[in-house]
């Protein structure tokens, strides 16, 4: 695997959850950072601590703005396409802008890239598995997805944009990997984001029911935000372009996780099933044997460390936000 450096990085949707956090990682290896994010899911406050560091610039600006995109000044080594509404609570208020930010911000920012000759790495997600009928999840696996159900607006922009970048490359020779993420978990994540590790979280420490979706039979695999920086980088500074599995090999069912919440968190909440969201996927299990082999990664972080982390985060203020 070639290591790579890279003296400049522009990360679209760099105010967000995971976007932050690699631009935390660059800034401190001595990474110039632009940050482009409109904030409208992610926030200004989860990059607030990085603006006195000479070498970091937040630039609120829209990804599907080309002008924007295009007039960014200087020349980028590194292009991480992060902008994009992740969670249902934001993407199922935000459909159109959802499908806009995957299909034109994907090719105004690889225009960019291309423009620059910059590493191109663009953020996909499970999603595009949809509800899996093979498990786990092989990057070869095509998916089952409902192209017109309530989560179509996430899936396919992902989808499509995996499908844009792969046609990118093959036209310009845009240098452009694709990593599918899987489920993320963390310091800053929104404490009413709709996904289930900070909605249990804030919801136990507020001495609330935790709400498990159906009969909690579901499953996902997570993933501490640290390992998923880890993997993004890996596969940015490897010769990849294939798409790449990054997620955690914890598979858990939801009600697992919320009893493992109120253990944590020490909480005398009890548990609440609600209606199960339509297509909500039956299980989550990243193969991440290509990121294994190819990139030497593997998830180092438990989820007793992880979860501890992200329960401190909230209690220090999340909720208050």
């Amino acid at each position: 695997m070639q290591t790579r450096e890279w003296p400049r990085a522009l990360v679209t949707g760099g105010a967000g959850f995971v976007g932050s956090h690699l631009c935390e990682r660059l800034v401190d290896s001595g990474t110039e950072v632009v940050c482009l994010d409109n904030v409208v899911t992610g926030s200004h406050r989860n990059v607030a601590h990085l603006e006195h560091r000479a070498n970091f610039r937040f630039v609120h600006a829209d990804a599907t703005d080309d002008t924007a995109v295009s007039a960014l000044p200087g020349r980028f080594d590194l292009v991480l396409h992060f902008a994009c509404p992740a969670s249902p609570e934001d993407y199922l208020q935000l459909p159109l802008e959802t499908l806009e930010v995957g299909s034109t911000g994907t090719r105004n920012v690889l225009e960019r890239a291309r423009r620059d000759s910059a590493r191109f790495v663009l953020a996909s997600t499970s999603e595009v598995y949809g509800d899996p009928l093979e498990h786990p999840q092989r990057e070869d696996y095509w998916g089952n997805v409902n192209p017109i159900g309530p989560r179509s607006v996430y899936d396919e922009s992902k989808r499509f944009a995996e499908a844009l970048v792969t046609a990118h490359r093959a036209v310009s020779g845009t240098d452009a990997a694709i990593v599918r993420i899987f489920n993320t978990y963390g310091p800053r994540m929104r404490a009413g984001d709709g996904r289930a590790v900070p909605n249990f979280i804030s919801q136990a420490l507020r001495g609330e029911p935790l709400t498990v979706a159906g009969d909690g039979s579901q499953t996902r695999s997570l993933c501490y935000v640290g390992d998923t920086v880890d993997g993004v980088l890996s596969l940015a500074r490897s010769e990849l372009h294939t798409p790449t599995n990054i997620g955690g090999s914890d598979e858990v069912t939801m009600l697992e996780l919320a009893r493992r919440v109120i253990e944590a968190t020490e909480s005398r909440s009890r548990i609440r099933f609600v209606e199960r969201p339509v297509d909500d996927p039956a299980k989550r299990r990243p193969d991440t044997t290509r990121a294994r082999e190819c990139l030497g990664w593997t998830p180092r972080v438990s989820w007793a460390e992880g979860l501890r982390r992200t329960v401190d985060w909230f209690v220090d203020g999340a909720l208050a936000a």
